[in-house]
C-alpha cells in the first residue's frame, strides 16, 4: 500500500492460547482491506495488573489474572481513526473478546495507540492512547519496531518514554 497512515495496534491477551490469538490478531489484520501490516514486534509476556482508573495499588497488585501476552503492529492503513477503530473493536467482539468490567480477563485486547500524528480527544475514541506512555508492555514492543517514532502529545519519541518510564512490571521478550 502507497498511501495511506502509520497507526500502530497494541495487541494483548491473558485468556486462552494467548499467543495464538495475538498471532491470529495480526494475521487479520494482514487480510483486512485497507490495511498492511508493515511490521510488528516480538511477543511479550508481561506481568499483569488491574487497570482500572480509582483502584488502589493493593487491588491492582492483587488482580489474580493470568500474564498476558503482548506485541505492538504497525499499519498502514487508508481507513479513519474511528474505521481503524470500529474495525478493531470489531475484531475483539469476533475473536470472542467478551466485556464483563474494566481490567476483566480477556482473550484479545487491540488498542489504537497511535494514529500518524494526530490527537483526537472525542468521547468514543482517544488517541494517542491515553495510558500508553505509562505502561512498559506497550514501549518495550513499541521501541523494538519504532523507538524512534514521537509521540504526538509529549514530543517525545517512544525510547525517551521507556527510559524515563516508573512502571517496574515483568515483561520478558519471548519466543512463544
Amino acid at each position: 500500500m502507497k498511501n495511506g497512515v502509520l497507526a500502530y495496534i497494541g495487541i494483548g491477551s491473558n485468556l486462552g492460547d494467548s499467543a495464538r490469538q495475538c498471532k491470529d490478531a495480526i494475521a487479520q489484520l494482514s487480510r483486512m482491506s485497507g490495511i498492511s501490516v508493515e511490521r510488528f514486534s516480538s511477543l511479550y509476556k508481561t506481568e499483569p495488573f488491574m487497570d482500572v482508573p480509582g483502584a488502589s495499588e493493593a487491588e491492582m497488585e492483587s488482580s489474580g489474572q493470568n500474564w498476558f501476552v503482548n506485541a505492538v503492529a504497525e499499519l498502514k492503513t487508508r481507513l479513519s481513526a474511528h474505521d481503524l477503530f470500529r474495525t478493531l473493536q470489531a475484531m475483539e467482539d469476533h475473536m470472542g473478546r467478551v466485556r464483563t468490567y474494566p481490567g476483566a480477563p480477556r482473550v484479545i485486547d487491540l488498542d489504537l495507540l497511535l494514529y500518524g500524528q494526530e490527537m483526537i480527544c472525542e468521547e468514543d475514541l482517544i488517541v494517542p492512547h491515553p495510558r500508553m506512555h505509562q505502561r512498559r508492555f506497550v514501549l518495550e514492543p513499541m521501541c523494538e519496531i519504532a523507538s524512534y517514532t514521537i509521540h504526538p502529545a509529549f514530543g517525545v519519541s517512544m525510547r525517551g518514554l521507556k527510559d524515563r518510564l516508573d512502571d517496574q512490571k515483568i515483561v520478558l521478550r519471548c519466543e512463544i
